[in-house]
């Protein structure tokens, strides 16, 4: 076994995490993930054994805690390391701010501490669009657009996440970091076996949807009808999880290949908008089920319209998204029917 291949995925057993560790097993890594599942289940595992074939290395580990997680270091010898491990309901974080600076942002400089270290110079970070907050002029957001205050502190602790990596990069002769900014990721793996698991109500409307159609949620609240867009509601650009895993192998492979420190940013998207009706009504023709739903207010903070340029993507790493939102959302009501069916 070459040790080279070895990458740590922090929080592989997530939503985004564990669809990469499929693609970076296909790629021929090794991934080791270490989760602490306050975030998500340990079941997943089995999923992923299931669908890759392998024995998935896991070792029950936050990352909060340096001591235990300096044994996984001891323990292997990571050619990269892939930084999911994060709290990450928006609104949760504004009830819990504390509770997100602290997890989020003391779990980045242990990842950091031990990558100076043990020398592991390949570090993908899991950013987020909402580093933008609420983009002025134009609704398609660039790598470029000036970065806006935070609309919530799952936001803040992505900008500082990416300010501790910068400041990182600068103080070592040889790191290398890209920041992954996706939009929206949404839907499941085509086999089922793993997909998006809300703890609680769900935040991302995706799941909500899902959980309507199988009636674990009895009616979908859509916040705002008189937006400026065509049918009123807020667009989004949403984005099939499996071509955001894919993002973070082709951006690992592509940091593997730069010589000297660096430190990149790139937006992971579609390019293309779809609002809230839009994902509604697509889910019933899917589906074939009507979905209770009724307008209600907006919501403080929300965006009226956002989508990434992500021509940077394609230049840098040569990725775009493959996968239609179509397949997003039956590949995610399959998963949801599978939930339901045991």
């Amino acid at each position: 076994m070459n040790e080279s291949k070895y990458i740590l995925v922090t929080g592989g057993a997530g939503y985004i995490g564990s669809h990469t560790v499929v693609e970076l097993i296909e790629d021929g890594f090794i991934p080791v993930i270490i989760d602490d599942f306050s975030n998500s289940k340990e079941k997943v595992i089995q999923g992923l054994q299931e669908i890759t074939k392998t024995d998935i290395i896991f070792r029950k580990v936050n990352v909060c805690d340096l001591s235990k997680t300096r044994l996984v270091f001891d323990e292997f010898k990571f050619f990269g390391i892939i930084h999911f491990a994060a709290f990450k309901s928006v609104g949760e974080s504004v009830n819990r701010p504390l509770d997100y600076y602290r997890n989020n942002i003391l779990g980045l400089i242990n990842i950091l501490s031990l990558a100076k270290e043990y020398n592991v110079d390949n570090i993908v970070f899991s950013s987020s669009c909402s580093v933008y907050g609420n983009p002025k002029g134009s609704r398609i957001v660039s790598e470029k657009t000036q970065l806006q205050d935070a609309s919530s502190p799952y936001g803040n602790t992505k900008r500082f996440g990416e300010q501790v990596l910068s400041d990182f990069v600068k103080s070592m002769e040889k790191s290398k970091v890209l920041n992954l900014r996706y939009f929206n990721p949404i839907g499941a793996h085509s086999s089922a076996l793993i997909g998006e698991l809300p703890i609680g109500i769900p935040n991302n409307l995706l799941p909500i949807v899902t959980q309507s159609g199988t009636g674990k949620i009895s009616e979908i609240i859509v916040y705002g009808k008189d937006y400026d867009t065509p049918d009123g509601t807020c667009i989004r650009d949403y984005v099939h999880v499996v071509d955001v895993a894919n993002a973070h192998v082709k951006g690992l492979r592509w940091l593997m290949k730069q010589k000297k420190s660096i430190e990149e940013h790139i937006n992971i998207g579609t390019g293309k908008g779809t609002s809230v009706l839009e994902i509604i009504n697509l889910f019933e023709k899917i589906s074939n089920h009507k979905l209770n739903w009724s307008f209600g207010p907006r919501r403080l903070g929300d965006v009226e319209e956002i989508y990434a340029d992500t021509s940077r993507a394609f230049e840098i790493l040569g990725w775009r998204s493959n996968k239609t939102i179509e397949q997003a959302i039956s590949d995610a009501w399959n998963w949801e029917l599978r939930l339901k069916n045991g």
